[in-house]
């Protein structure tokens, strides 16, 4: 998760014309040609790092489906809800990888469907994973998750009516899709935490993934 905000910066440092959060799309800095744009806000996207941002949004994907699917009794409850979720969850992983494969700018359907799974279906998906997380799971973080999700949802739906809210195209984007990308880094840092401290205490390595 981490690679993907330090590439996103790599990759917008490039630009000969500044790049501006709140101008251009995330998609921008994975164009493959430089040419004015028209829609849904007329700029101008040149990205000579497009191929690193690609790689990192492929990556992302990949390591997000992988989560979705290992993670287990370490932070899910049995049932539905839970089961529903991870599933969303890996749906979005797969349109971060959908969106790497195919630059806007090659293939907007196939691009735009990717940005569909990572924003309505993993945004829905966050706001389940409030229901589906287990009880040893702090409840702030549990219903942190579902209002994350919510607030997401909320911004994705303006997003598409072309009501930024003063925040420009661009800004409205990253409201849409960086709380999924927040409430990962959380969880990852959060069981970091937690394998850091049975280490503390004792615990044999070889148990943690049972004691998750």
């Amino acid at each position: 998760m981490v690679q993907f905000f330090v590439i996103h910066v790599i990759a917008e440092s490039a630009w000969a014309r500044p790049y501006s959060w709140a101008r251009n799309n995330i998609s921008d800095l994975g164009n493959a040609h430089c040419a004015l744009q028209s829609e849904p806000e007329p700029r101008y996207v040149c990205s000579p790092e497009h191929s690193l941002m690609n790689g990192s949004f492929v990556v992302l994907g990949v390591l997000l489906v992988a989560g979705a699917a290992l993670t287990g009794g370490a932070l899910w409850r049995r049932g539905r809800t839970a089961a529903v979720s991870r599933l969303l969850l890996a749906c979005a992983g797969a349109g971060f990888v959908l969106a790497g494969l195919a630059p806007s700018d090659l293939d907007e359907n196939q691009h735009a469907l990717g940005a569909l799974l990572i924003m309505a279906a993993g945004n829905i998906g966050l706001v389940l994973t409030g229901f589906g997380l287990a009880e040893h799971v702090a409840a702030p973080m549990r219903w942190g998750t579902s209002l994350l999700g919510v607030t997401a949802i909320t911004a994705f739906g303006l997003f598409l009516s072309q009501h930024y809210l003063g925040l420009g195209m661009g800004g409205m984007e990253r409201v849409a899709a960086f709380p999924l990308l927040l409430w990962v880094l959380a969880v990852g840092i959060r069981g970091l935490i937690r394998r850091a401290d049975r280490l503390h205490q004792g615990v044999p390595t070889e148990h943690l993934s049972h004691v998750d």
